[in-house]
């Protein structure tokens, strides 16, 4: 052992529970035992989790799409199953729900030893936390028992074997044969149906990205993370190319045809489109990382406005990106003075929705009694949100993280917040002397209502947003998804001007569901009448009705009868339904078809 790390280790070990002669007492025994099993059950985890990850590369060369899409969905259950584990073993050996306070403070303490030289030092205090909050009750832990701030640097982590990113240095002359080098270096076991076309059309976007052929400066070089990232039928390389003071991020998705052979799809350069990619509105990746910390720094530098929180949660690792969106949110309460208040737009039934302006984000929390028609209770729509993070959000459905007993500062409450608060979901919040603390709460980003959207806009910008409206509702069902509730205030309008669904107390499997013609009123009288002849029986759906609710004003009506009429038809519900029951998979392509080579080059 060094000196710097035996310093370190003594600074971090209870000195008045270790002897004269060295010789371990057994309260300072079970500290480092009790320290080390947490750290293994981490271990076994994050294990787990590359297993999955590597065995990505191999499902993809085998076009293998249910596999990695099961793979993405059954990876969202690691971690809970490894914190159970680890915390069940540690009451049953340590009985380590009754340890006294200054224990816990020493095994946290003699855990940040054993992270000298780990590889994901904060996964691993993340873990931490997780393991002992389900051990102790909140009233019992502080900042002396977990990781409030991250107690170990994660700058300048090396990998074991090769770098995160390996970088190459191309010429004017071989800017060809420097790309035909990054394509064929990560060891596909598939031939490509054409590298050299690929290569030539990869170069040609690059020269419309940037009007012209970069001058490649003295440090001009490409450097490329070591690993693709898989999602459902693509794996994407993901890199940038340095020229003079310019970096310009790049990535490139792969695909793989009924040949069993590759070929690039894409050049992607623009920041939105590289932004988009890590859209938490779409699947996460798979990717094998040593080092997590570096995959996520190097792509925060591609696309700083992307918080780590999101990037971390982008690739798989969504406790640490909720360890990490809560420091930030905790950070920026400390640095502003505004409250939390009731969420512009309609009051739903189901939710209590509220935000802080100065943060992008609202708080959704289910209330206590939910009235009719809704039929749903509060484990139903648990149940529908777990559905839509398990799901292929297909860039349509809105992620959220889910937190238990979110302590918040009672000062930084409306009052008229606490009040809906108290009336409509007492149940859920515990007022705690200067904090209010809130028992389940699911945290999205913020967007502007769809309805308040189209209020406030008209003409070409209106027609532009219900089309996108209508194809939100269309991928929704080929993805298997029927929104149950398609009112407009169910969706919002993204910074980015994208259409997303986040509502989900009526969400439904489209093969679930049985969509009918209204068929004809038995006599005139039921016509006239004005109630429905017909049964409407739970998971009946009547396509025919949707325009009575939806499109009431002009021109909303206009746009969508323009380009969706026949979602208004039970046969397209039908049709996709039985695709889907047939086991055909579509393509989903998080960026525009217009950068598909195959449409750009439909001759070549």
């Amino acid at each position: 052992m060094s000196a710097s790390n035996a310093a370190h280790l003594q600074a971090v070990e209870p000195p008045s529970t270790q002897p004269d002669d060295g010789d371990p007492v057994p309260e300072f025994r079970q500290i480092a035992e009790l320290a080390r099993a947490i750290l293994a059950g981490f271990n076994a985890h994050y294990q787990r989790f590359r297993t999955a990850s590597r065995a990505a590369r191999a499902q993809f060369e085998a076009g293998d799409v249910r596999a990695l899409r099961d793979a993405v969905r059954d990876r969202i259950a690691f971690y809970d199953s490894r914190v159970f584990e680890t915390s069940e073993q540690l009451k049953r050996e340590f009985d380590a729900e009754h340890l006294p306070d200054d224990v816990w403070a020493s095994v946290k303490a003699y855990f940040i030893g054993l992270l000298v030289n780990h590889k994901q030092p904060e996964l691993a205090e993340t873990f931490f936390n997780s393991v002992s909050c389900r051990i102790l009750h909140r009233t019992y832990f502080h900042n002396d028992f977990i990781f409030y701030r991250p107690a170990v640097s994660t700058e300048y982590i090396e990998t074991t074997d090769t770098p995160t990113y390996r970088t190459y240095y191309p010429k004017r002359a071989d800017l060809f044969a420097t790309l035909a080098t990054i394509l064929s270096d990560f060891g596909w076991q598939l031939p490509f149906v054409d590298l050299d076309r690929d290569i030539r059309r990869i170069a040609r976007a690059l020269y419309r990205h940037l009007g012209h052929w970069p001058e490649l400066g003295y440090n001009a070089q490409i450097q490329v993370l070591g690993s693709p990232f898989f999602r459902n039928k693509a794996a994407y390389i993901i890199g940038r190319f340095v020229h003079g003071d310019t970096e310009t991020p790049f990535a490139l998705p792969l695909c793989r045809n009924r040949d069993g052979r590759l070929f690039v799809d894409a050049a992607l350069f623009a920041h939105d489109q590289i932004r988009s990619l890590f859209s938490l509105s779409r699947a996460y990746f798979l990717v094998d990382m040593e080092v997590p910390s570096a995959y996520v720094g190097f792509l925060h530098e591609l696309i700083p406005d992307k918080s780590r929180a999101e990037l971390y949660t982008m690739v798989g690792l969504g406790k640490q990106g909720k360890t990490m969106f809560y420091r930030e949110l905790f950070h920026h309460l400390r640095h502003t003075s505004d409250r939390f208040e009731i969420a512009p737009g309609i009051r739903g039934m189901v939710m209590i929705v509220f935000t802080l302006p100065s943060f992008p984000f609202v708080f959704k929390l289910i209330k206590d009694v939910i009235p009719p028609p809704k039929e749903v209770n509060r484990e139903i729509v648990r149940a529908k949100y777990l559905m839509v993070k398990r799901h292929d959000r297909v860039g349509r459905m809105a992620d959220s993280l889910e937190f238990s007993d979110v302590a918040l500062p009672r000062d930084r409450f409306d009052p008229a917040l606490i009040d809906e608060l108290r009336t409509l979901a007492p149940s859920m919040i515990e007022e705690d002397g200067d904090t209010i603390v809130i028992r389940h709460l699911y945290i999205e980003c913020r967007m502007t209502p769809l309805n308040v959207w189209l209020d406030t806009h008209g003409g070409a910008e209106l027609e532009a947003k219900v089309r996108d409206y209508g194809n939100a509702l269309r991928e929704l069902a080929i993805a298997n998804i029927f929104p149950g509730d398609m009112l407009f205030k169910n969706f919002g309008v993204t910074r980015m001007g994208r259409v997303v669904f986040y509502d989900y107390d009526e969400i439904e499997y489209m093969t679930d569901c049985d969509f009918r013609r209204i068929p004809p009123p038995p006599t005139p009288e039921f016509e006239m009448s004005g109630e429905a002849w017909y049964t409407g029986h739970k998971g009946e759906v009547y396509p025919e009705e949707f325009g009575t609710f939806l499109l009431n004003q002009k021109p909303v009506r206009e746009a969508f009868m323009k380009h969706h009429a026949d979602l208004l038809q039970p046969a397209f519900w039908q049709q996709t339904k039985a695709r889907i029951q047939a086991g055909i998979l579509e393509d989903f392509f998080p960026y525009p078809q217009t950068l598909r080579f195959a449409q750009r080059y439909r001759k070549a």
